[in-house]
């Protein structure tokens, strides 16, 4: 760890945390930007009716690799077609008696919560032995955590969405592996989304890196990646996001510019409670943006409320 590196970061924790903003017990941080005003403007950019889908499918074919700690999503099915088919389920369970042609299909999802496209829980990160809101990391055992669980992100993963495309802001195909995003770039986003990014939104970060990568993942995770740099961190404090969404697998650049592992999730996530999202699929949204000339949406993107979890994943719909 550089020194550098560490007075960078504690000067931005000292002057960004959001520690007691929202009273000594809030489990939610950044998500209380998010009231009945930001949900009625966020409903308003309805105006085509259009769906986009903006979830990676969980599957085998998924990014992850054997040697992580995440596997990718397995489906494994208990009652099937061909049981139908073949007499197996003659008899309907539990002793209801002969099954008459009735038969169904059940299975079972293996799905690590952050394999595929998921949001992080404020429990996920700890720095030097603390989490979201000075929590202590100790509240986190093996039962689950008992502050700061994912579940409490339940049903307010509602926003106004703003897609920040920033392939098309600066006229590349994808953004190079271990290319930091500014300020400026993220400016520069914004004139191309003619929208100003503001209190309660959720930034829809596309870099184009998994469009590049899908289908041949390689060290798409845990790899080299673009990714925001540590100085944008005044300004989606200034700006007061709720959240961040990206198509990356850790949202900040990869590897991190300051000698310090993660300084976004340390800075963001632990202090200033910023709802953060990773391995988003945004490049079916982007194309229905430029077609439809409209960079703003009401985006929906529930959490699984998995009581004491570190995160989740999500089923994430972009609605224009």
């Amino acid at each position: 760890m550089s020194f550098e590196g560490q007075e960078l970061v504690d000067d931005y924790i000292r002057r960004f945390s959001n520690w007691g903003r929202w009273g000594e017990n809030d489990s939610i941080g950044t998500l209380n930007f998010v009231g009945p005003e930001q949900i009625l403007a966020a409903v308003a950019t309805v105006r085509h009716g259009r769906t986009v889908n903006c979830t990676l499918p969980l599957d085998q074919k998924g990014p992850q690799r054997q040697q992580l700690l995440r596997d990718n999503p397995r489906t494994i099915k208990v009652a099937t077609g061909t049981d139908h088919l073949s007499g197996a389920q003659d008899q309907l369970p539990a002793g209801l008696g002969p099954a008459n042609g009735f038969g169904r299909s059940d299975d079972i999802t293996i799905l690590p919560n952050q394999a595929g496209t998921a949001w992080d829980g404020l429990a996920h990160i700890f720095w030097k032995g603390q989490m979201w809101n000075g929590k202590s990391a100790a509240l986190v055992s093996s039962s689950g955590a008992a502050a700061n669980g994912v579940e409490n992100y339940a049903g307010k993963m509602v926003f106004r969405g703003v897609l920040l495309d920033m392939p098309r802001s600066m006229g590349v195909e994808s953004l190079a592996e271990g290319e930091p995003i500014t300020v400026e770039d993220l400016e520069r986003a914004e004139e191309l989304a003619e929208v100003t990014v503001g209190r309660g939104d959720c930034i829809l970060l596309r870099t184009g890196f998994m469009k590049a990568r899908r289908g041949h993942w390689g060290d798409y995770v845990q790899g080299p990646a673009p990714g925001l740099s540590v100085h944008t961190i005044p300004w989606l404090h200034q700006r007061e996001v709720a959240a961040v969404g990206a198509d990356t697998w850790g949202l900040e650049v990869q590897p991190n510019e300051i000698g310090v592992f993660n300084p976004i999730h340390i800075i963001a996530l632990v202090h200033m409670g910023l709802a953060m999202g990773e391995i988003f699929d945004f490049d079916e949204l982007s194309m229905v943006c430029e077609e439809l000339g409209q960079y703003e949406f009401l985006f929906v993107s529930p959490v699984l409320p998995i009581t004491g979890a570190s995160g989740s994943a999500t089923g994430a719909i972009a609605i224009l």
